[in-house]
């Protein structure tokens, strides 16, 4: 049987770079978000209180149920040793996911909110003639600042991801969580993926790091964000001066909690971060 393990964390943080590697692995299999967390969502809801049917199910039936979700999507990946689900929400789900699947870590993806804010910004200018689903109106979508507080409330693209992710690291299942910092995957990512594969506990692999393929037209095309999942053929740092305005930057860069985790018992890698960011 496969061993499941996920990627979660912040957008644009090299959760897509992550995976575009580690599926070089033919051991492995990982990807962009998969409709998994969405269906394990809609199905719990679809079993709960509020369910009239809800009184004839066990906790026994649920657990069923929701690991039958992995197995049916999963069917033709019998052949991978590792399954490795991507989904922002798996954070928010650690103790359903840890009933499920005992032995699963999380590889939580992280980058100064600030910087994940440029890139999403960035993006956004250079499709000036696509509207992005990300946000909801006009008003949302009128200056940088409403477009950041609109992505940084609790329930959006990267609000919720936040949330999720600073309730994992302070829970009960942190010492399941490894943060892995995105300016440190593209300037060390040899040593990053050596430290993962420690970290889940299987054997380390050489990857080909300057032939990376990876790419999710249809997906981005849908969101109205081209680009949002393409992965550079070769992992390198970029440097480049942010576009934000620098008082927002630094509203923004201060919500970059995992650099002092106090008592927390998750795992990090991270760089010693400078004044000014990468790619």
């Amino acid at each position: 049987m496969s061993q499941y393990h996920f990627i979660s964390g912040l957008p644009r943080s090299g959760s897509t770079l992550l995976a575009a590697l580690l599926r070089q692995n033919p051991a492995v299999s990982a990807g962009i978000s998969s409709p998994v967390g969405q269906l394990f969502h809609a199905t719990r809801n679809a079993m709960g209180a509020w369910a009239e049917t809800s009184v004839l199910m066990t906790d026994a039936h649920r657990e069923r149920i929701l690991r039958g979700l992995f197995e049916a999507y999963y069917q033709d990946q019998q052949d991978k040793r590792l399954i490795i689900d991507t989904n922002r929400s798996w954070c928010a789900r650690l103790p359903a996911l840890k009933r499920l699947f005992p032995d699963s870590k999380v590889i939580c993806c992280v980058r100064s909110v600030a910087w994940v804010m440029d890139s999403i910004e960035r993006l956004t200018r250079e499709h000036a003639f696509h509207e992005s689903r990300l946000f909801n109106n006009d008003s949302e979508r009128a200056t940088v600042f409403t477009r950041v507080d609109a992505l940084a409330q609790n329930d959006r693209f990267v609000g919720f991801a936040w949330s999720a992710l600073k309730e994992a690291v302070y829970g009960e299942h942190a010492d399941s969580l490894l943060l892995v910092d995105f300016d440190l995957l593209t300037a060390s990512p040899a040593k990053v993926l050596d430290l993962i594969y420690d970290f889940i506990g299987e054997p380390r692999f050489e990857h080909d790091l300057e032939n990376i393929e990876f790419d999710a037209p249809e997906f981005d095309q849908a969101l109205g964000l081209p680009g949002l999942h393409h992965v550079r053929p070769r992992v390198a740092p970029v440097q480049r001066t942010s576009i934000l305005p620098p008082d927002l930057f630094a509203r923004l860069d201060a919500m970059s909690f995992w650099r002092d985790l106090g008592d927390s018992r998750a795992h990090v890698i991270a760089a010693n971060p400078g004044p000014s960011s990468r790619s």
